[in-house]
Parts: C-alpha cells; sequence; structure tokens
C-alpha cells in the first residue's frame, strides 16, 4: 500500500509553511520588505553590530546569503556596514535610525501574521503546538546517522544489515 504523503503531519506541516510564508510576504511587502529580511532586523535589534558571521550563524543561512540581504537593506537604508575597529577585515552590520523604526512595523506585522495564523485555535492548545513545533524542529535537526530510529525506515533487508553492523560495532 502506497503512502498517503496528503494524510502525513510533515505534508500538512509544509502546507502551513509556505501559507504562512505567502501571508507573511504579503505582509512584509506593505512595509517594503522580502521575507527573511525582518528577520535580519530583528537580529540586529537583538545584538546590534553583529558581523557577517555571526549574522549568517544566526539566521541559519549560508554567508553569500547574509551579504545579499545585507546589501539590499543597506540600499534601502535600513542598515549600515562599518569596518571593526578591531580588525579590519571584518565588517560589523548596524541598524539606522530607520531601520530601528521599520522593527516596529515588522512586531505589528508579525502580531497580525500570529493573530490570524491562531485565529480559532484557543490558548492552551497554542501552547501545546509550539511545544510539539519546538519537538518537531528539534527532531528534524538530528543528523539521520545520528537517529536510532532510523532503522525503522530503512526496508527489512537494509534494517538487518544496519542492525548487524550496529552490533558488530558494539561487539567491538
Amino acid at each position: 500500500m502506497p503512502f498517503n504523503y496528503k494524510k502525513s503531519i510533515t505534508f500538512r506541516l509544509l502546507q502551513a509553511a509556505k501559507a504562512q510564508r505567502a501571508r507573511s510576504g504579503a505582509h512584509l511587502m506593505r512595509i517594503g520588505l522580502h521575507p527573511g529580511q525582518e528577520l535580519v532586523l530583528k537580529v540586529l535589534a537583538d545584538a546590534d553590530g553583529r558581523t557577517m558571521s555571526q549574522l549568517a550563524l544566526a539566521l541559519g543561512v549560508q554567508p553569500p546569503t547574509v551579504t545579499k540581504m545585507v546589501t539590499r537593506l543597506s540600499s534601502q537604508g535600513y542598515v549600515r556596514r562599518q569596518v571593526s575597529d578591531s580588525d579590519g577585515r571584518l565588517a560589523r552590520v548596524y541598524l539606522t535610525e530607520t531601520g530601528r523604526d521599520l522593527v516596529v512595523s515588522v512586531d505589528k506585522a508579525w502580531k497580525r501574521l500570529e493573530r490570524e495564523a491562531m485565529a480559532g485555535i484557543e490558548d492552551k492548545d497554542r501552547k501545546r503546538l509550539r511545544k510539539l513545533l519546538r519537538q518537531v524542529e528539534k527532531n528534524l535537526s538530528v543528523s539521520v546517522d545520528d537517529d536510532p530510529d532510523h532503522e525503522e525506515d530503512l526496508e527489512p533487508d537494509e534494517a538487518d544489515t544496519a542492525s548487524k553492523t550496529s552490533k558488530e560495532l558494539n561487539a567491538a
């Protein structure tokens, strides 16, 4: 019997993520931002003067992506790059006053999105959903090779081989 992906939780999660990104994009477009740019502003609002590497790490993206985002935000006047006083090879990114003001609009857009997404869901269910999504995120962040339950996803012959290999390694 084939796997009915349409009834899977991960498919529903994917569909919800797509809908969230589209709705978020619509809200952000009204304030002159593209999805993802608001996160740069929020991260800098939390700790201004981060290096490009620090931004990439905080955002969970590759450095070239951050460079592109910062370049666009800089051309819009929301952030500025400044060479580090202590290390001339490093550039630090700072919010401008305009960028700081825009963070207030980002917060309003996020609050609106949160209200729309959670409409009709009770507080206790919202808390439970937040907790469950944190667990899903944690589960998906684990490497497949480090997951002992991964063997359950393998075909029977593969599972036997993996189990034997695991037992052989443990015996050694």
